[in-house]
């Protein structure tokens, strides 16, 4: 009997998909799915793809998640990380709480004053570090028009349109994927807009649409997220032995 494919394995794929061909850096994906989606990436795709515990320590094999690793291959305290962070050796997959067009990212407060914010959210933590410096993708569970604005209230992670304008000194920004419940979306469009690359098995592409708070870059033929393979879900069913993904993403 064929094994169901569920939307969160489609997205973990996607998001490992993210990761292909990074080669020898740090992935280094925020939250269950993400580190899921990096962990299938290194097992199966990028071997040389470096991981932590999600605490101090570099992981020399992929465990699952909920798992300590039963082998360390290097210690990587805070201050180390800024290391990384700097030479752009890191592929970084946040969250975002608003995001706009070009890719400019909210995860600090929510409401026009931000001085008197309607939500204290998380704050800026490393966003604006992350995307003038690395490779940074983005991970959203819930595809709304509360999280894909026309204007985000705050700016954390910078997009396009202000990386451009800040010349030089954003010259290592490189927004890559933002994968959502729904569809996966990049910037590869000639003014570095929002562009709909595949929408999940289900999912239409007028209800992207109508879950979007602007006008989406989108091409005449919208393909369907691939689905798992064979390999990958077993892989997926190894790492995720909790079904921890089940929990964050809903068929």
């Amino acid at each position: 009997m064929a094994q169901q494919v569920r939307r969160a394995d489609v997205c973990a794929v996607a998001i490992a998909d993210c990761f292909r061909g990074d080669g020898e850096i740090l992935a280094n994906p925020i939250g269950n799915l993400p580190v899921l989606g990096g962990r299938l990436a290194r097992a199966l795709h990028e071997p040389r793809l470096v991981m932590t515990d999600g605490e101090a320590h570099l992981a020399g094999e992929v465990h699952p998640l909920g798992a300590a690793p039963e082998v360390v291959e290097g210690w990587n305290p805070y201050r180390r990380m800024f290391d990384v962070l700097w030479n752009g050796r890191r592929h970084v997959m946040m969250g975002a709480s608003q995001i706009d067009r070009y890719g400019n990212q909210n995860i600090a407060a929510i409401g026009p004053d931000p001085d008197r914010p309607a939500r204290q959210l998380i704050g800026f933590r490393g966003a604006p570090g992350n995307t003038i410096n690395n490779p940074t993708s983005y991970w959203v569970p819930n595809h709304g028009t509360r999280v894909f604005v026309e204007k985000v209230d705050l700016v954390c992670g910078i997009g396009y349109d202000r990386a451009a304008e800040l010349g030089e000194v954003a010259r290592f920004h490189d927004l890559r994927q933002v994968i959502t419940n729904l569809a996966v979306l990049d910037f590869e469009t000639p003014d570095h807009r929002m562009r709909l690359r595949s929408v999940h098995p289900g999912v239409t592409v007028e209800e992207v649409v109508a879950a979007t708070g602007f006008e989406l870059a989108i091409p005449d033929e919208v393909p369907q997220t691939r689905l798992p393979t064979p390999d990958e879900l077993a892989a997926i069913e190894r790492l995720d032995p909790g079904g921890l993904r089940l929990r964050e993403v809903k068929d």
